[in-house]
């Protein structure tokens, strides 16, 4: 055969669909309604009409500005959008999400999307040799790169009412020896464990194995682990500009830990390519860090949303998962999950479906600007007459 025997343990990841046929209400795929701020648009326009000659010229290979502004948007807000205190156009921690150190440039690392992070953050941390535990339901690019590194999995099942068994993934995890990964706000199901929760996990994990929480959600009404980098070495918090900072365009995705082990990603990333931001991405995602109100604001109008479809759908039946994320994960008896993806994509707007065992009567619904939400509210009505 042509190809190399490896190619036969590959299974790709399945992204949200990427209509072309027509214009539908994307709600499928967990980006932000709403746009990048208007400064970042601006800084972009800027780089490109004053210094065309950058596009031809390779980047900054370490993002030293990119890095540094990362750095301080995350001490502005504690790692936590929604719940950021907004005065005029500045920022500052809720009391309970203040950062109890200065995060700084060398405990971050960028990547194209925290998909891109999280393959170097596998190759780096996880070994062929030994399982890494991770929940039975969870971000679906786990699997994919476990099967592109050739790493054994160990998936724990979700408990009865969907949340993490943190009691099981620890025995698991110390009888595999291999480390631990988790979304918090979990994905497909938005539930999340509180940062107590995790220090718990971690006061009981193996000081010598890695334990990566990733944060793509913790925005939009989580608790960020960030605090907890004082005082666990072998922390790893992944997080992206995908979500609450309107990026998905841009694909910028980082890590934020320890200064030794980011120098062993950034090893990981020397192998591969040196230059992995793009200079616009770097001019957009620096822009986008200097603005922390206006993304604040865009997670507080996703989070008002989500409690009120969340509502909505419980008064109509529903089974719906509390959730701390910018989607919704819900069911009805007696209405086919694929059914409904169906019946609300005739009317124009797209919902996520999964075909997975165990989750194939639930669909996730991205939460959509208040206007996406009223068509949604009727698209739902029109399907349950």
């Amino acid at each position: 055969m042509i190809t190399s025997s490896r190619m036969n343990g590959v299974a790709p990841y399945v992204p949200g669909e990427q209509p072309k046929d027509r214009d539908y209400i994307k709600l499928n795929a967990n980006e932000n309604p709403y746009p990048p701020c208007k400064n970042v648009i601006k800084a972009v326009r800027k780089f490109v009409q004053k210094y065309p000659q950058k596009l031809a010229l390779y980047p900054d290979p370490d993002s030293n500005e990119l890095h540094k502004e990362i750095a301080n948007l995350l001490n502005k807000t504690g790692g936590v959008l929604c719940r950021s205190v907004i005065n005029k156009n500045e920022v500052s921690p809720s009391p309970e999400d203040k950062i109890p150190f200065t995060v700084t440039q060398d405990m971050i690392y960028t990547g194209n999307g925290s998909d891109e992070v999280l393959s170097m953050v596998f190759y780096a941390f996880f070994d062929s040799s030994k399982k890494f535990v991770m929940p039975e339901f969870t971000y679906s690019f786990y699997p994919v790169y476990a099967g592109y590194y050739d790493i054994p999995m160990d998936k724990v099942p979700l408990k009865s009412d969907w949340s993490l068994d943190k009691d099981e993934m620890l025995r698991r995890a110390k009888e595999n020896k291999g480390g631990i990964i988790f979304a918090n706000p979990n994905a497909p199901t938005g539930i999340g464990l509180t940062r107590e929760e995790v220090r718990q996990m971690l006061d009981c994990a193996s000081k010598d194995e890695i334990f990566i929480v990733d944060e793509a959600y913790v925005d939009f009404g989580g608790e960020s682990c960030i605090p907890l980098l004082k005082d666990y070495k072998n922390l790893v918090i992944v997080r992206t500009f995908s979500k609450s900072l309107c990026g998905a365009g841009q694909r910028l995705g980082y890590i934020v830990s320890s200064p030794e082990l980011v120098k062993i990603v950034t090893t990981v990333k020397n192998c591969v390519n040196h230059f992995p931001i793009d200079a616009l991405a770097q001019v957009s995602g620096t822009e986008a860090c200097k603005n922390p109100a206006y993304y604040a604001e865009c997670a507080r109008k996703v989070y008002s949303e989500r409690e009120k479809f969340y509502n909505f759908l419980k008064e109509k039946g529903f089974y719906v998962l509390k959730s701390q994320s910018n989607f919704l994960f819900a069911k009805k008896e007696g209405l086919d999950g694929y059914e409904l993806y169906t019946k609300i994509k005739e009317q124009g707007i797209l919902i996520r479906h999964f075909k997975t065992p165990g989750i194939e009567d639930f669909v996730r619904i991205t939460i959509g600007t208040p206007q996406q939400m009223k068509e949604l509210k009727q698209a739902f009505e029109n399907v349950l007459k």
